[in-house]
């Protein structure tokens, strides 16, 4: 018998496919550039140089079964290895190889991290507005998700509920910063918070709490900023991150879990997430992509192109009369919409071949996204479309 759970998913599917792939047929009847397509977070600028040439100089010099043969069930030593001095040359925390453990991207790595810490049952919380593939990645597990609302208009953390639904049924909480779908950065000062109230919670139900950390736009941040490190601020943190983001890689599917050096069984989680591999079919990203990653380990892609692109949005969106957040990193940008519901909304814009995500699968109705990973032409030309739109369908 097929199993009922995911047949009733065919119904169910996620918003932004189906924008993006009503945008593909669009594009097919009047030319995909005449389509303003903000659905699909697909990084738009150019894999570094040097990363193709590093993998065309192993295909070219390694030994076949060096380059080809299985990888270590927790990831190649080497690899690991190269990651865990960055992170340490970075972040200032003791990495090593025992602490880091690839993936396929960071959605391999929620996937190992939420398993390795929560039983059926438990509970994990996240904070709107979130990336609405957490639902699956964290329920599939047996764990429940439940979402905190959010902080209106800042996007950091909101606190009172969170003392409300933090209960002695938690054993995760997962955050996200860089902030997808918001753009916002959690601050020193919010983690500090965070960090100081989950280690209240954890003496106070006498189990560990473990902080979930998706980071995958870790390196994409706008005016000079930095992106605080979670891992820095409280003990028992999980880092999952991916090079889809900044090294424009996201059809390799590699990234990684860092444990933190100081969390509750910090020597043995990376064994924990190659036991959990055998369960769920894992068994650690291809080694092409784990060694191409090492030889170019602290390189990105050229991503100004996404802060050109959000200040070209931000202020002609501000102009028109939007209500909207400044995004502080990510590729995507946040606005309210011009009527309480977005969906309503989104699909008024679909007339002027605008493909505009409504956010409340994100846990924020009445906002919605726009994915700004796009030609900075295509941009340019997508805003007198979007004054003619706000100006005939709302009058602005």
């Amino acid at each position: 018998m097929i199993n009922q759970k995911y047949k009733d998913r065919l119904s169910k599917k996620n918003v932004i496919r189906r924008l993006a792939a009503f945008a593909h047929k669009r594009g097919q009847e009047i030319g995909y550039e005449n389509v303003f397509d903000y659905s699909l977070g697909n990084p738009s600028v150019a894999t570094p140089a040097s990363y193709n040439e590093a993998v065309i100089d192993m295909y070219k010099t390694m030994d076949s079964m060096s380059l080809h043969g299985y990888s270590p069930s927790l990831g190649n030593t080497h690899v690991r290895e190269v990651i865990a001095d960055s992170l340490s040359r970075r972040f200032h925390l003791p990495y090593q190889a025992k602490h880091i453990f690839p993936t396929s991207g960071a959605a391999g790595a929620i996937a190992h991290a939420v398993r390795a810490v929560t039983a059926p049952g438990d509970t994990v919380l996240t904070f709107a507005p979130f990336f609405p593939e957490y639902t699956p990645y964290v329920n599939d597990t047996g764990a429940v998700l439940k979402v905190v609302p959010p902080d209106i208009p800042d996007f950091q953390i909101n606190f009172t509920e969170l003392e409300r639904m933090l209960d002695e049924n938690v054993s995760a909480v997962l955050i996200n910063s860089p902030n997808n779908p918001s753009g916002a950065i959690y601050t020193e000062e919010t983690l500090t918070r965070l960090s100081d109230f989950m280690n209240r919670k954890q003496k106070e139900y006498g189990h560990d709490i473990f902080l979930i950390s998706d980071e995958p736009y870790r390196e994409i941040v706008f005016d000079g900023r930095k992106c605080p490190y979670p891992s820095a601020f409280y003990d028992n943190t999980l880092s999952c991150y991916s090079f889809s983001k900044s090294m424009s890689l996201p059809g390799e599917r590699i990234g990684y879990i860092a444990v933190n050096p100081k969390a509750t069984d910090a020597d043995i989680l990376v064994d924990i997430f190659g036991q959990i591999s055998r369960g769920i079919g894992h068994n650690c990203p291809a080694s092409t992509s784990q060694l191409g990653i090492a030889s170019v380990i602290d390189q990105t892609a050229d991503l100004s192109v996404y802060e050109t692109n959000m200040n070209l949005l931000y202020d002609a969106l501000t102009d028109i009369g939007f209500e909207v957040v400044r995004p502080q990193g990510t590729f995507y940008i946040f606005p309210k919409a011009l009527e309480e519901d977005a969906v309503a909304f989104s699909d008024k814009a679909l007339e002027y071949d605008l493909i505009l995500v409504p956010a409340d699968n994100f846990g924020a109705p009445g906002y919605f996204r726009m994915a700004y990973c796009i030609d900075t032409d295509k941009v340019k030309r997508s805003i007198p479309v979007l004054r003619k739109f706000a100006h005939e369908v709302y009058g602005k």
